[in-house]
């Protein structure tokens, strides 16, 4: 394609995007289905230019403004897998625009959407998103979380796959970390993907213990009612719900401590104006409700607040709200009860679910909702308006049914038996004979035939027909499509025919007072009768006949007068209805033409297909030999093999033969060492007795010698024991010998002293000398 069309294209592309696209895709309509099948056909081309892919891109994203649009693109176009094939095919690199604009659109498309592991280029997407989110570029994390996380949330298949990959724990680790980043809507992203992921394994239960449940339950109820944008509060409310689906971790929460003042705080979300906001709110409630230990929490804090202030509106007129009644959660919900069917069903609906879920618990404060609660739901009961067309009726009438669900639960809150079941009866009676009048008037409005039947009612002479049929007129007026033109053309031309019955009944009754002549005979040759008069003025007639004469003919005149008015009246009645016809030909032949002209293009793109289908049916053809060939190949192949095979059963039954040898072989063998290791405990146990008995000679031997020794001990100590008798004796003696010294020597001693006093120093020293 020349960079020419290429900048034309996108230049259409981008006045088309211009355009409101609103349920485009789901109108039915069989030349935008042609026109988007083509486009998705162009992007998933990897030919096609990347400017034009890029405005392709962003027009697909425009169509894909509802659920609906959504579906349609994912089920009948394959969006999801040619976006994920654009992708695959720029995944080198990943930081360019179109893949991030590739990746934002499929986190739009596959939110809340299951996407099967059989989709196209789904493995090389997640390789691809588990890649980039390990990589260190920013810009391109957080829509790889975001669309991760849609893909892994309630899609086991995608959870298996992910879990058996080889880089899973790596992953983990980066997904854990991601937990401290600064970016909050990044945070939820992850929490998402790793309660998807590891909610029921280990390492899910070491990061939802009963240590960080309660962090987590604070980050995400603030998140919800601090988020700076709706993403991150639906991403917040799906975590929220998932986890609520693990008993441990919902037991957790109806242990917080904070519960009230976060659901209180949670409720004053349903006080804006944003369906979607309150539309999660809604969801998250009903979640709460789903756990027994919860609904008694959540019913006290939406009933009890309100309990004043309810009692008073009870006692007012109406059920409108103010801005000051506003501030209570439970008059908020009533609010977005009574809203309005388009633009907020889902909140309505929801609310009237989750009132019936609440409403199972009966006390004070909530039969003082009840009181308020009635006159609302009743009056949802009424205004139905067939003027909006069979989308309003349906949705309406599935409120309806809710509303009357909600009402039979909970009759034995709202009434007696006995007087609900004729209060039923009642409602029934009123509402659906309307409900049913409504839907016949509105299929009988839009048909042509009730044009005729309705022009005599209005202009009839009976009263009681006129004012059926202004009833009637009142209340098909409005409807669409109603042939409002036709019945005003169908009611002029019926007073005037009667109009003129009424002339032609005054000349009748006129032209009766004259005997002698009829009218028809004077219409019969009005020139035959204008001659005779001649010739009997010229023969002298009386004047009075010929003044009846001339009367005679001038009413006739009058009388064909008259008809031919009516016949030109009703010409002109026929040829109006004719230009109508005309006129209704042209615009069907317009209508027509068009058709023709798309019929046109199909058939120039169904003979393009057919010739494509032709070459590939030859090509299929080739096809086909080749696999002929290939058959006989196969053939002669699988011959080949059977005879290998047949070898291979030989060798089979020798290879059987021996592995019978070698399982008694090792039978045997097992035996022998099972002998053999009976025999060598034996032989240590031999061994052992061996070096005992070997040890108790060597200490029968020195117990010998030690005898042996101790007996010349026993001899030596008996001669020492002498020796020491004699040395006794001797000590004895000598210290007799002794004592008879030391007398004699104190003896010598006193003698000295004696000495010594008697004599000098000198003879004192010589005395100590001598001693």
């Amino acid at each position: 394609m020349c960079l020419q069309c290429c900048g034309t294209c996108c230049v259409y592309l981008q006045e088309v995007s211009g355009l409101k696209c609103d349920q485009l895709l789901s109108s039915g309509q069989v030349l935008p289905r042609e026109c988007v099948s083509g486009l998705v056909e162009l992007a998933g081309n990897p030919n096609t230019n990347q400017t034009l892919t890029g405005s392709i891109i962003s027009l697909l994203a425009k169509l894909a403004c509802d659920d609906d649009s959504r579906e349609i693109l994912n089920s009948s176009y394959n969006l999801t897998s040619t976006l994920a094939s654009v992708i695959h095919c720029h995944s080198a690199t990943a930081g360019e625009p179109l893949v991030l604009q590739c990746l934002q659109v499929l986190q739009k498309l596959t939110y809340n959407t299951r996407v099967f592991q059989s989709t196209n280029y789904i493995h090389e997407l997640i390789a691809f998103l588990m890649t980039n989110i390990q990589s260190q570029n920013e810009d391109i994390i957080m829509p790889c979380l975001g669309l991760m996380a849609n893909l892994c949330r309630d899609n086991h298949s995608v959870q298996s796959h992910i879990k058996s990959l080889d880089n899973v724990k790596r992953f983990y680790r980066t997904l854990i970390n991601f937990l401290a980043h600064n970016s909050l809507t990044v945070v939820i992203f992850t929490l998402s993907i790793l309660a998807s992921l590891t909610l029921n394994e280990k390492v899910g239960e070491k990061l939802f213990d009963a240590k960080n449940i309660h962090q987590t339950f604070q980050l995400v109820f603030n998140i919800i009612v601090n988020g700076n944008g709706t993403q991150t509060r639906k991403y917040s409310v799906d975590l929220l719900i998932d986890l609520l689906k693990n008993p441990k971790i919902a037991d957790h929460l109806t242990k917080y401590q904070h519960f009230s003042a976060c659901v209180s705080q949670v409720l004053g979300l349903l006080q804006s104006k944003d369906p979607d906001s309150a539309g999660k709110v809604l969801e998250l409630l009903l979640a709460m409700c789903s756990v027994s230990g919860l609904r008694s929490l959540l019913c006290e804090v939406v009933f009890r607040p309100a309990a004043p202030k309810l009692r008073a509106v009870s006692r007012r007129q109406g059920t409108g709200l103010d801005g000051g009644r506003k501030t209570e959660s439970g008059l908020a919900l009533v609010q977005w009860l009574s809203s309005p069917v388009d633009g907020a069903e889902s909140c309505s609906l929801q609310a009237l679910q989750l009132l019936n879920e609440l409403l199972e618990s009966v006390s004070e404060c909530v039969l003082s909702f009840i009181e308020m609660l009635l006159p609302v739901l009743l009056g949802l009961l009424r205004g139905l308006d067939p003027s909006q067309g069979d989308a309003h009726i349906r949705k309406h009438c599935h409120r309806i049914t809710h509303v009357t669900s909600l009402l039979y639960t909970h009759s034995h809150h709202l009434f007696h038996p006995l007087c609900f079941i004729s209060f039923l009866s009642v409602l029934f009676r009123c509402f659906l004979r309307d409900l049913l009048s409504s839907l016949c008037l509105y299929l009988i409005s839009q048909d042509q035939r009730i044009v005729t039947p309705l022009s005599l009612a209005l202009t009839s002479q009976h009263r009681e027909r006129v004012q059926t049929g202004l009833s009637l007129l009142f209340e098909a007026t409005p409807l669409p499509d109603f042939p409002s033109l036709v019945l005003g053309e169908s009611m002029a031309a019926n007073n005037a025919y009667c109009q003129r019955e009424a002339e032609l009944s005054v000349k009748r009754v006129a032209v009766q007072e004259v005997p002698p002549f009829s009218i028809l005979d004077c219409s019969s040759g009005s020139s035959r009768s204008v001659h005779s008069l001649v010739d009997k003025i010229q023969n002298g007639l009386e004047v009075k006949c010929v003044r009846v004469c001339w009367g005679k003919i001038l009413l006739s005149c009058i009388s064909k007068e008259s008809r031919l008015q009516d016949l030109l009246d009703a010409k002109a009645l026929a040829l109006s209805q004719a230009d109508r016809l005309i006129a209704q030909y042209r615009f069907q032949r317009a209508q027509a033409e068009a058709e023709a002209c798309k019929l046109g293009c199909l058939l120039k793109e169904a003979e393009r297909r057919r010739e494509d289908l032709q070459g590939e049916l030859s090509s299929q053809v080739l096809e086909v030999e080749r696999s002929k060939a290939d058959m006989e190949e196969l053939l002669q192949h699988n011959a080949r093999l059977q005879q290998d095979s047949e070898e291979h059963q030989a060798l089979k039954g020798a290879y059987n033969s021996l592995l019978n040898r070698f399982n008694e072989s090792e039978r045997l063998l097992k035996e022998l060492q099972t002998a053999h290791i009976s025999l060598t405990k034996q032989n240590d146990t031999l061994r052992k007795n061996h070096e005992a008995l070997q040890l108790q000679r060597e200490l029968e031997e020195t117990v010998d010698v030690l005898r042996k020794e101790l007996n010349k001990t026993e001899q030596a100590r008996k001669d020492a024991s002498i020796k020491a008798s004699s040395l006794e004796l001797q000590k004895s003696q000598l210290e007799t010998k002794l004592k008879q010294k030391e007398d004699e020597l104190n003896k010598h001693s006193s003698m000295i002293a004696m000495i010594h006093s008697l004599s000098s120093g000198k003879l004192k020293s010589d005395v100590n000398l001598s001693l």
